[in-house]
């Protein structure tokens, strides 16, 4: 089993480097050397960055002479477009990111909220960070055209309330229309397993594939459902409940009423309170990740056994949808291969055959960012619909 690659955090780090030269150029144009000075990354690094922002239309180069040699100078591109908003929370987070018509998000920050934050407490924390970062981007309030939440909840869309048993039973019949209240404008509201796969079609690696699964292990375990090229939410919204499909009929009572159900098996909050009582000491997914890197055994053995019963449900999603790709994601996703490989060797042993050959299970390449980049992508498709109205 390998046990060295780590997709999600290059992702992750390509992603942050990547926002670190565009706030670096936010103040003024630079050389390329300069851009390194300012940052702290590699001059190869910020070559390579550069390049693609310059592919993508988001800086323009011209020649210059910096320091008696010759240079180019780096100029940032002023987005065009209605400027939208992506909102991601989570158990003991929110993500927030500005963007416009352009693939590069403008201005991003995460705030660490408390484990049971109160939806009132953590809206208002949120709108104040946004007016902030809005701030920071020269930007009023006034020009965000759309902007789209996600929370770690089933949502109905026939009324646009968050149902129970979820990860943030505080946010229980938390309306759309009082989100909207709380950011002074209508706000779009989705699940954050949806989003993630939205993301990984817009700004990941799985632009042409059709047939997609996203697949969020944290505190809970969700996936977002892209069949035939479109999200599929089910009749109502809440379709992708892997959490909640069966493993073990004889096992853990789960708070949705069933037994055995995924979530009681292998979720984040299952391992860490495993290995709370294996260590004596409280352990963070954070820890999971650091422990089983290092080759704790104990860790390891958690993980693995996760591992297998998520590939045991997601040959169950697969039999019936047929996926081209699965991407897991969540906190977990750093470890790799050490996660990734006991989920296929769950895939494998329940999967039909044709689909151990034809489905690929990958980790995200976007990190703890892929939720935040979807709920992005969801608020640019809402205000370029809202200008042909």
């Amino acid at each position: 089993m390998a046990t060295n690659r780590r997709p999600g955090s290059q992702g992750a780090l390509r992603a942050a480097n990547q926002a670190r030269v565009v706030q670096a150029l936010r103040a003024a144009p630079a050389t390329q050397s300069e851009i390194a000075e300012r940052t702290g990354l590699a001059h190869a690094t910020v070559s390579n960055i550069v390049r693609d922002l310059r592919e993508r239309g988001a800086v323009s180069t011209q020649p210059t002479v910096h320091q008696g040699r010759r240079a180019s100078l780096v100029t940032l591109e002023r987005a065009e477009g209605p400027t939208v908003v992506g909102i991601d929370f989570g158990r003991q987070h929110v993500r927030i990111a500005v963007a416009a018509d352009d693939p590069v998000v403008l201005v991003e920050d995460e705030v660490v909220l408390p484990v049971g934050h109160r939806a009132d407490d953590s809206l208002a924390i949120a709108a104040e960070r946004l007016d902030e970062l809005l701030e920071e981007a020269g930007l009023q309030r006034g020009s965000v055209a759309a902007i789209c939440v996600g929370v770690p909840c089933p949502i109905d869309l026939r009324t646009g309330a968050i149902l129970g048993h979820s990860i943030l039973p505080e946010w229980d019949g938390v309306t759309q229309d009082r989100i909207s209240e709380a950011f002074g404008m209508p706000v779009e509201l989705a699940n954050d397993s949806d989003l993630g796969a939205i993301a990984e079609r817009a700004f990941g690696s799985y632009g042409e594939v059709d047939d997609l699964i996203f697949v969020k292990l944290g505190t809970g375990i969700g996936s977002g459902l892209v069949i035939g090229g479109r999200l599929h939410r089910g009749s109502f919204g809440i379709a992708g409940e892997l959490g909640h499909v069966q493993v073990d009929p004889a096992g853990t009572l789960c708070v949705c009423g069933s037994r055995g159900c995924l979530e009681t098996l292998a979720s984040v909050r299952v391992m860490a309170q495993s290995l709370s009582a294996v260590f004596g000491r409280p352990i963070s997914s954070a820890d999971i990740v650091r422990q089983a890197l290092a080759g704790d055994p104990a860790t390891r053995r958690v993980v693995a056994d996760a591992g297998a019963a998520i590939g045991r449900a997601i040959a169950n999603a697969a039999n019936l949808l047929a996926p081209a790709v699965v991407v897991v994601g969540g906190p977990l996703a750093e470890l790799g291969d050490l996660l990734l490989e006991p989920v296929r060797d769950g895939f494998e042993r329940f999967a039909l055959h044709a689909l151990t050959t034809s489905t690929r299970i990958v980790g995200t390449s976007l990190g703890s960012r892929a939720e935040v980049l979807g709920a992005v992508t969801l608020a640019r498709q809402s205000a370029k619909a809202a200008a042909f109205i």
